[in-house]
């Protein structure tokens, strides 16, 4: 796999940008939330920087608000220089994003996965439960759940969903039940939740995007689903295929939105991840191969490659990019420990028990 992405340039590019706090922040000039901060330790730890990778965790547990929620960046709203190539973070904009809170479960698990330190869980696993506490907190009686943190006694309905949100939800909540069960602690609870999460993505797309604006023309709302094992199968399959053409531009990779000329490196690298999941490992090592032009000569890989002027745009490597290519690269070849937990579904949703099904083996051993 060295040859399609240089996993240890690109951890230390992540390792370059983090802060003496451990904190992983997108750019050398800012932003930071934990969902990102997480795809920055997960690079870490595949790579083999243990120092960092802990670090990393570290910080996330103690940045942690008493709710179990996160308070971060909305990177979004960050505006672009006069030339129209540098993000200026400045102050940014900020929420408390239920996504970014639960993706600490991903983060957890896989980071102590490819360490080979799970023993080391139970100093993270007060994190994990806060954080999921948070979480369902903000779950409707319909099953989706809401995208930031309610503003004192709002009411859920009154704030939208987002179905590549709740998609990644899914996997959190999944990962936060394999790691449950390693500590012998009740998830009942939780896997409700999931059961509940999962038929509403499958069975009511009217929960989501219900306040007016129509996300489906984003790359991650269409392949999310896929990536996370809420569609399996030939579901999976007939998902990613519906929309191809309309997402993946041969030979470049995946467009961040449908309607621009304009591929990003991280949607390139999470697509190969739901590809990996759909059974399609050719494409995935195609998209992965696709990206080699973005590859930055010191470390890491540019955000993204506007193809009609055919320029890099922005003219930034973000942390979270070299994070996503680690683990697109690390999962397509199985480098580490866990390599596959992103990439199949490892808990059903309606076991005999809760405690009914094997533990995977990369978890047991």
């Amino acid at each position: 796999m060295a040859g399609l992405v240089d996993i240890r340039a690109c951890a230390r590019h992540i390792e370059a940008l983090q802060r003496p706090g451990g904190d992983i922040p997108w750019i050398e000039a800012g932003i930071w939330d934990a969902w990102n901060h997480g795809e920055g330790a997960m690079g870490l730890a595949i790579a083999g920087r243990e120092t960092a990778a802990r670090r990393a965790l570290d910080h996330l547990a103690e940045r942690q608000e008493a709710d179990g929620g996160w308070t971060g960046d909305l990177g979004a709203s960050v505006p672009l220089d006069d030339t129209n190539r540098h993000l200026v973070p400045g102050t940014p904009d900020t929420a408390r994003d239920t996504n970014f809170t639960g993706y600490a479960a991903v983060t957890v698990l896989r980071s102590l996965l490819a360490l080979g330190a799970l023993s080391d869980l139970p100093r993270y696993w007060p994190m994990v439960q806060r954080a999921m506490d948070f979480i369902l907190a903000h779950q409707t009686l319909q099953g989706d759940i809401v995208w930031r943190a309610r503003d004192g006694d709002e009411p859920l309905e009154t704030i939208d969903s987002l179905r590549a949100g709740n998609a990644s939800l899914y996997k959190s909540l999944e990962c936060a039940i394999l790691m449950g069960r390693l500590m012998e602690a009740p998830v009942d609870h939780w896997a409700q939740a999931r059961r509940k999460l999962g038929a509403v993505l499958r069975e009511n797309d009217a929960r989501f995007d219900r306040k007016g604006t129509d996300r489906r023309r984003y790359a991650m709302d269409w392949y999310y689903p896929v990536l996370a094992g809420v569609l399996t199968g030939e579901a999976a399959r007939a998902r990613l295929y519906a929309r191809w053409t309309d997402f993946v531009k041969p030979g470049l990779g995946c467009r961040c939105v449908s309607d621009e000329p304009w591929v990003t490196a991280a949607e390139t690298a999470e697509l190969a991840l739901a590809c990996l999941a759909a059974g399609k490992r050719d494409q995935a090592r195609t998209l992965i191969a696709d990206l080699a032009p973005l590859k930055a000569r010191s470390g890491g890989y540019w955000m993204g490659w506007q193809f009609v002027e055919e320029v890099v745009w922005p003219y930034e490597r973000p942390s979270w990019t070299a994070g996503a290519l680690i683990m697109a690269a690390d999962a397509l070849d199985g480098l580490t420990p866990g390599s596959g937990l992103l990439v199949r579904n490892w808990v059903v949703e309606y076991p005999v028990r809760p405690d009914a099904e094997a533990l995977p083996a990369f978890l047991s051993a």
